[in-house]
């Protein structure tokens, strides 16, 4: 990480510290409840997140890739919760300042990190900002006169994974942190977000609880504009059973089936040449189906964790048939040796199939459809399409108000003939969503180490610091040959009203 660049990101957070006293992660749970504002029978609820970021992405031949900007989103909302039913209308206003003025490489360098993908989804506007409709939606919690039947329609947030909520802490943290939004999430990590028009219906019962999404994406998620849709939709099904929650050994399984279509009029990022891409506007029409178990075991040496998720995808990608893979294996203990810091040690493996033939008719990139990618990928270099991730984490506790955690990824690229994949899927109708480079028969792509500071001062205020090297290998050092390392860093302060 360059001297310089180092100077810059404490300066600008010494002055996001002066200046913005506080902020927030609307897509997370406040730490602890508080009163809420009440206005007669309807409820006032709001969040700021100011966040100072900070990228020395690989470097380039030419263009802006150390720089330090500011995100920031303010969401205000309000709701009524009635006897059958109950309404929300929220609004979201992104701000964004200071970002870069060219974070673009020559060729296959590219976007020179998410400071560039601001800056090119938002007219190269230097500082820019907006207000939309982030959720607007009716819940009808009695659908049918049944009280296991709900039926949501309108504009909402959706997290696949999240249909349920755990009652055992370690099966909900992992939930949060190892399931959710793999696929389908609100990118809430971004400074903008996605949502969803649709409807969603769920069916609970102690057999296991039926989950149906139908929607269509809305745009955002790096431009400010979040009013309009994109010519994409999904379906989602997925059935969900917990079990054995009041002994030693608690579980939850989901077995899911997803259906996605996206018939935009926009050149698909895949390892064909550029040409052949050049001519296939044919709909991507692909269906993924898959699941998920997650299991807790208490002993008396401490308590053990494992997840398994994995998927096959099929369908049609343009003119090519899909055929596709993503797997998933992890596993944890948190000891009960040293009480005062809570550890808890973890460590997994994920492959996500890559394609090996880029002139057959056969597309076999796995493709992550419409995720938060944050939870998988901290350092927003890489995603889990054409990926193989061995990693490691280690999580302190060591106050009930303080989590530092820290993580390891050793990651490489499934397939040598496919690209190196970035990004979180669509987010304007004149944008794929997804980056790819070619790294010329390149396999290994970087070690990744990085730290992560979450400070809660109490249930309104919440600070966070973030720091990510990446020590790139063969894969970047083809693209990047002038400095294959790379660094990301970030300070958010959060507020909720």
């Amino acid at each position: 990480m360059k001297p310089l660049f180092i100077a810059s990101l404490f300066f600008a957070i010494s002055c996001s510290a002066q200046t913005n006293p506080a902020a927030a992660k609307p897509a997370a749970p406040a730490p602890a409840s508080f009163k809420p504002i009440k206005l007669g029978g309807v409820v006032f609820s709001g969040s700021l997140r100011a966040r100072m970021e900070g990228f020395d992405w690989f470097e380039p031949t030419s263009g802006d890739n150390a720089y330090v900007y500011s995100g920031n989103i303010l969401r205000f909302g309000f709701s009524k919760k009635l006897e059958t039913w109950d309404w929300n209308a929220e609004f979201a206003a992104p701000i964004l300042l200071g970002l870069p003025t060219n974070p673009v490489g020559p060729g296959a360098q590219g976007a020179l990190g998410v400071g560039a993908n601001y800056l090119l989804a938002n007219n190269r506007s230097q500082n820019t900002a907006m207000i939309f409709p982030k959720q607007l939606y009716a819940r009808i919690s009695k659908f049918g006169n049944s009280t296991a039947s709900t039926l949501k329609l309108g504009r909402f947030e959706f997290q696949d994974g999240s249909e349920t909520t755990s009652t055992n802490a370690t099966l909900a943290n992992l939930k949060a942190n190892r399931i959710n939004q793999r696929l389908i999430g609100p990118f809430g990590f971004s400074d903008v977000g996605r949502s969803f028009d649709g409807l969603q219906y769920s069916y609970a019962k102690p057999v296991g609880t039926f989950t149906f999404v139908g929607a269509v994406p809305t745009r955002g998620v790096f431009q400010v504009d979040g009013w309009g849709w994109n010519k994409v939709a999904f379906g989602y099904g997925s059935f969900n059973k917990a079990w054995g929650s009041k002994g030693r050994h608690a579980g939850e399984t989901r077995l899911f089936v997803i259906y996605y279509d996206d018939w935009r009029h926009v050149v698909k990022t895949d390892n064909r040449a550029a040409g052949v891409r050049a001519g296939d506007f044919a709909n991507i029409k692909l269906w993924t189906s898959g699941g998920n178990s997650v299991h807790q075991l208490a002993t008396h040496a401490g308590t053990l964790d494992a997840l398994v998720w994995g998927v096959v995808q099929g369908g049609q990608w343009g003119v090519q048939r899909q055929e596709a893979f993503a797997f998933d294996v992890e596993g944890g203990f948190q000891p009960k040796l040293l009480p005062k810091l809570k550890p808890w040690v973890r460590g997994g493996y994920s492959i996500t199939s890559g394609d090996n033939n880029p002139t057959d008719n056969k597309h076999e990139t796995f493709f992550q459809i419409l995720p938060t990618p944050r939870p998988y990928a901290k350092f927003p270099f890489f995603n889990m399409e054409n990926k193989i991730d061995r990693f490691g984490s280690l999580v302190l506790r060591p106050h009930a108000k303080v989590t530092v955690s820290s993580e390891f990824h050793s990651l490489a690229l499934a397939s040598a003939k496919d690209l190196w994949y970035s990004g979180g899927g669509v987010f304007q109708p004149w944008t794929f969503g997804y980056q790819g480079r070619a790294t010329g028969g390149a396999k290994s792509l970087a070690n990744l180490y990085d730290a992560n500071v979450e400070y809660r001062y109490s249930p309104r205020v919440t600070v966070l610091g973030y720091y990510g090297y990446a020590q790139g290998k063969s894969a970047i050092a083809a693209i990047y040959p002038k400095g294959k390392d790379g660094s990301f860093g970030y300070l958010e302060l959060t507020l909720r009203f």
